[in-house]
């Protein structure tokens, strides 16, 4: 059997989402009937997998666990011509910090906590538990890979892996959003009636907002439709009453940005719920 296919069978095994490379660390290239994303693709997804062509289209969304995929006849020829394996980190929930160079290294080593190691070519891969938004240049000779991005199988490395730090997902948050906008979007009238809020204790607001934090930090999947569900939620039962503070908007940022949408996303998912309650 090809090594290349014996080493991304006992990847997916392990609930790894491995794809062919061709030389140059290049996925494989479009079908015709991929090409342009003519199918539809799959350009936007957070977690693996393939379009409905059976060949290995569209990158790193064509990882997959699935051994009758991998061994089968679509896939056949791009493992003849594979010069490597990778795998999609975002969907085995772990980030990789690529680091490029020895000054990369050194930074890394005075900032971030140990974790697994795994050597490169020219420098290091830390590999950390979980995911998040993946990111180019986040500093001189650093990127992020995680959701929607591939590396480069290189082995399993040395080191006791550890959960993924805050000091690793704040290298891709940009100037926070301001939350003012999302102040106007929970504004409104108190209902008619005796002037309260109709939920008349403060401890079924803090719960619900607990339960929305719960549920976005949960999501292995559909990230941005779960934060958009989530918020809809939300102002459904208590937009219309005044209650909701930037405190409590603010944790629900919080929550989505851990999970990797950026603060427009944010601000974009909570203006169309509003859109859609006619707020």
């Amino acid at each position: 059997m090809n090594t290349h296919l014996t080493t991304a069978l006992n990847l997916a095994a392990a609930g790894v989402p491995v794809l062919p490379l061709r030389a140059g660390k290049r996925p494989v290239g479009n079908c015709p009937d991929c090409a342009a994303n003519a199918c539809g693709g799959r350009p936007n997804m957070k977690v693996a997998g393939p379009c409905q062509c059976p060949r290995p289209c569209h990158g790193w969304a064509a990882a997959t666990t699935n051994p009758a995929v991998l061994q089968s006849p679509a896939w056949a020829e791009a493992w003849r011509e594979a010069h490597a394996v990778a795998y999609h980190p975002g969907g085995a929930r772990l980030t990789v910090v690529d680091l490029d160079d020895a000054d990369a290294i050194a930074w890394a080593r005075r900032t971030l906590p140990a974790t697994r190691t795994v050597p490169t070519t020219r420098g290091e891969h830390w590999i950390y538990l979980g995911s998040m938004q993946s990111a180019n240049n986040v500093r001189p000779s650093v990127d992020i890979k995680s959701c929607m991005q591939y590396a480069r199988w290189l082995g399993p490395g040395t080191g006791t892996m550890t959960g993924l730090p805050d000091a690793v997902r704040a290298l891709v948050v940009k100037e926070p959003s301001p939350v003012r906008p999302a102040q106007r979007a929970v504004t409104a009238p108190v209902p008619a009636g005796d002037g309260e809020c109709r939920h008349r204790t403060p401890t079924y607001l803090e719960r619900g907002i607990a339960m929305a934090e719960q549920r976005i930090t949960e999501a292995s999947s559909a990230v941005h439709a779960t934060v958009y569900r989530t918020f809809l939620a939300v102002l459904s039962a208590h937009g219309r009453c005044g209650c909701l503070t930037d405190t409590h908007v603010a944790r629900l940022f919080t929550a989505a940005q851990a999970k990797g949408e950026g603060p427009r996303h944010c601000t974009d998912a909570w203006a169309n719920a509003r859109t859609a309650l006619g707020m």
